[in-house]
């Protein structure tokens, strides 16, 4: 989706177009760019993950922010209060 709209591809533009989901209440579609995002090797960062997992929160699915949440452990991205927040509050 974003790499057909010639930006650079980088943590900053994908954490923004994923805020823009969540803000806009499309948490299907802010997955799908995380999806996207490995494809071109971004790095995802506290931001990036946060967006997302905001997202499903507003969208009501717990079940893909607690996953996001693991992920984001995994990954060692450091867990920030809106992540925590934003998961908890699903």
């Amino acid at each position: 989706v974003i790499a057909s709209a010639r930006v650079e591809l980088n943590t900053i533009t994908y954490s923004a177009a994923i805020s823009a989901c969540q803000k806009g209440g499309q948490w299907d579609h802010a997955l799908s760019l995380l999806v996207e995002i490995a494809s071109f090797r971004v790095e995802l960062d506290t931001n990036t993950y946060s967006a997302a997992i905001s997202a499903c929160e507003k969208g009501g699915q717990w079940d893909h922010a607690l996953r996001l949440l693991v992920e984001m452990a995994s990954a060692r991205v450091e867990l920030d209060t809106i992540a925590y927040n934003a998961a908890i509050s699903v």
